[in-house]
């Protein structure tokens, strides 16, 4: 179809000059003759040029002159998608569809508009038809189409398939190589999405796009070791390709080597100028180094550099507080929440700070926010029991208590709730508590001395302490 070629195809042999006394034609309403090949390769133009008024202009000229020959009426259909006038074009095809019948460019162009339309169920039945009249080398782009539409109903396994058969009609077809892991990557099977790459790679060694995407599907799997192999491959490829320098980085972090995390960060500044994430993160590895002089400077350029950005303003207060400038950064942590008001994290670390800073309404209402964003989180659930027992450790149990029950939740905050149920005076309950950790997470279990050390001086609860070990 029209939308594979290459423009420069059309210059030279006199196109320019053609081109040029059909405008002149069409402006001065004058009749010249161009026959269909012409007037075809002046929609191409229009249409790849974005001049959808000129294709248009055109193609009505060539229906006039040609109204027999149905090959206009498949461009018009096709000059009307490109404007975004989906279902008169649909209509213009379905009125001649008996004339087309298996006519390829059809079943595509229609199948396109299906598509277009939202309406995968019709594009999958067009998509099919046009496979049926395709010839071997046109089919791996079909399945591709074929397999989009599969993605767009959810339906992954047959998107799988699907993309299969492209890949055995044309193994070099990268594009369907990428879409097939990404299928494995929305079905979290990891392990297939990497043995696609590596398949490819096999094929096509210096492809730094398929290292560059095996590398994001190690790091997804936490396979660090291999992702930094692949992502320097990738780099060794293509040494200027910043994407795969920032994940590095992203991983040198996780793995808490900092220095080179930094120098990764430093190099997509490089190459890329400036970029207000990559100078947060040069931030951040800075202020684990605890050089909170280094991290302080790079917030600051960040927030310079991009004053919405909440994760730089974040950080500074989180650096204040660390220097235990509390005050200083509440200001800070206010904005990152401002920016970001529905993040739990965000408002979680701003509860903190407050409450350490003696604002404790204030710090009550950022948690209360962050829970009831993210009522699975146990640390907020347990900053706010800790909180709320400085004044009141009964109606801090009942708190605890209602919401594990209310959200089914299994981790830390069962070992506090075991806690403040004994020191509310519900020790019988603590003990019953306790047991169930112990049954279901014995590992678990063994934070109560962490949690609770009065525990080392309760027989009851000790023995049961002593069962972990």
């Amino acid at each position: 179809m029209f939308e594979n070629e290459d423009e420069e195809d059309f210059l030279g042999s006199g196109f320019q000059d053609d081109l040029t006394r059909f405008e002149g034609m069409l402006a001065q309403g004058k009749s010249v003759f161009f026959d269909t090949d012409q007037l075809d390769t002046f929609i191409d133009h229009y249409l790849m040029s974005n001049q959808l008024k000129k294709a248009m202009d055109c193609v009505n000229y060539a229906s006039v002159y040609y109204p027999e020959n149905l090959n206009f009426k498949l461009r018009k259909a096709q000059v009307l998608s490109n404007m975004g006038r989906l279902n008169e074009a649909l209509s213009l095809l379905m009125r001649y569809e008996r004339l087309f019948g298996s006519d390829l460019e059809f079943l595509l162009t229609k199948a396109s508009l299906h598509s277009q339309l939202r309406n995968s169920k019709m594009a999958i039945k067009y998509f099919e038809k046009a496979l049926d009249v395709a010839i071997d080398e046109e089919r791996d782009e079909i399945f591709l189409d074929l397999a989009a539409e599969y993605q767009n109903m959810g339906a992954f396994d047959q998107a799988i398939k699907t993309l299969n058969n492209a890949i055995e009609s044309n193994p070099e077809n990268e594009a369907a190589v990428h879409e097939l892991a990404y299928c494995f990557d929305l079905k979290n099977d990891m392990d297939a999405a990497i043995d696609v790459y590596n398949r490819y790679l096999d094929l096509k060694p210096y492809s730094f796009t398929t290292w560059y995407n095996l590398g994001n599907a190690f790091s997804k799997a936490e396979r660090y070791a291999d992702a930094l192999w692949a992502y320097d491959y990738c780099t060794i490829i293509h040494e200027d390709f910043s994407s795969a320098y920032f994940n590095m980085g992203n991983i040198y972090l996780v793995l808490e080597d900092f220095k080179k995390a930094i120098d990764c960060f430093e190099r997509c500044i490089e190459i890329d100028g400036e970029d207000a994430m990559a100078l947060v993160y040069i931030a951040e590895a800075y202020e684990h180094l605890e050089d909170y002089d280094l991290a302080m400077r790079y917030y600051r350029k960040s927030m310079q550099l991009q004053p919405d950005l909440p994760e730089p303003w974040l950080g500074m207060g989180i650096v204040l507080d660390l220097m235990e400038r509390t005050a200083e950064a509440i200001p800070f942590l206010a904005k990152a929440v401002q920016l970001d008001d529905l993040n739990p994290d965000f408002l979680h670390v701003y509860g903190s700070a407050l409450s350490k800073n003696g604002q404790t309404v204030e710090a009550f209402n950022a948690y209360y926010k962050a829970l009831t964003i993210n009522p699975l989180s146990d640390d907020l659930l347990i900053d706010i029991t800790e909180l709320r027992a400085l004044d009141n450790v009964a109606y801090a149990y009942e708190e605890i208590h209602t919401h594990i029950d209310s959200y089914e939740l299994k981790g830390g905050s069962l070992v506090d709730r075991v806690k403040y149920a004994w020191l509310s005076g519900r020790q019988m309950d603590a003990i019953i508590f306790y047991r169930e950790i112990i049954v279901e997470n014995r590992e678990l279990a063994k934070k109560i001395i962490e949690v609770f050390p009065e525990t080392e001086n309760i027989p009851l609860l000790y023995e049961l302490y002593l069962m972990t070990r």
